[in-house]
């Protein structure tokens, strides 16, 4: 392979990492489908559009790994969620429009899960990277038409099975201050001011750490469950803003090990939600990729 060949590869990376991210939910996974992309791209011939290429052999390796992926996410232990990405530094390409970041936020992942393999890859073609109809048919090697039907049937049962936690918004930094001060000095009337009535907290700790198996609703639930988890973790804990997923979030560390990422969510200036990756699996992307400094 020339040198020039592995250039061009170097400057599509980031959108096909972003590409195989939000098929997959899996920075591990997606990171794979990445090298795999590229070991074809070395033997490949000549290519008249590179992006369309690598996107097109991207697109069918994550579809072809849906279908195991959702055997064992049906066998986990406990709530599952994505793994958590930092994004600050571009690692999931532009998040320049609002549907850029809804399309990689840890609720709207949860989402897509409800979609079928191809159905997702139509549907994360035309809203992440403003494929047409047409660009979309020759990905997956179908119809315009067909390409049609899918992202109509796509967005049909996202509007149906999606929630308000699918729409809730990142917070701001001086309410997830708020929040942490309260639950930091176990005090459960500062935690009411800053959770809506109907709160809810996701936990995934893939059986690897103790952790709530079905999700935490309400708000005396979640201010207690807050207050109990920060004074259980001691004064060795310690949490650093970060952007993680496109929204505002928490690394949580003890000592020097990330332990736990939150992701916090907002409605009317109140905490609607929060969802919480603890599985160390899950965690070990985002430490390699940065989050072990802690900064």
């Amino acid at each position: 392979m020339t040198a020039d060949a592995v250039e061009e590869f170097e400057r599509h990376r980031p959108k096909l990492f972003g590409l195989a991210y939000r098929m997959l939910g899996s920075a591990e996974e997606a990171e794979d489908v990445v090298q795999d992309t590229f070991l074809r791209w070395h033997r490949a011939d000549a290519v008249a559009s590179p992006w369309a290429w690598l996107a097109k052999v991207a697109t069918n390796l994550c579809v072809n790994r849906l279908t195991s992926a959702r055997a064992r996410r049906e066998s986990y232990a406990g709530f599952w969620l994505p793994e958590p990405v930092l994004t600050a530094g571009g690692a999931l390409g532009p998040l320049d429009r609002a549907e850029q970041r809804e399309t990689v936020s840890l609720a709207f992942l949860v989402l897509l899960e409800s979609l079928n393999p191809v159905e997702r890859a139509v549907f994360v073609l035309r809203e992440a990277f403003g494929y047409s109809h047409r660009e979309t048919a020759e990905v997956i090697d179908s119809s315009e038409a067909n390409s049609r039907q899918l992202y109509a049937r796509a967005r049909k049962h996202l509007a149906e099975t999606r929630d308000s936690s699918a729409r809730r918004t990142s917070p701001r930094r001086d309410l997830v201050e708020r929040f942490l001060a309260a639950a930091e000095q176990g005090d459960l009337p500062g935690l009411e001011k800053v959770l809506a009535e109907d709160v809810t907290v996701w936990v995934d700790g893939g059986g690897k750490v103790g952790a709530a198996r079905r999700p935490v609703s309400g708000l005396a639930k979640v201010a207690r469950y807050f207050a109990g988890t920060f004074r259980l973790a001691g004064p060795e804990t310690r949490l650093s803003a970060a952007e993680v997923n496109g929204s505002l979030g928490l690394l949580a560390y003890m000592g020097e090990t990330l332990v736990g990422v939150l992701v916090p969510e907002t409605s009317d200036s109140r905490i609607t939600g929060v969802r919480i990756v603890a599985n160390p699996d899950k965690l070990r992307s985002l430490s390699r990729s940065g989050g072990l400094s802690g900064s």
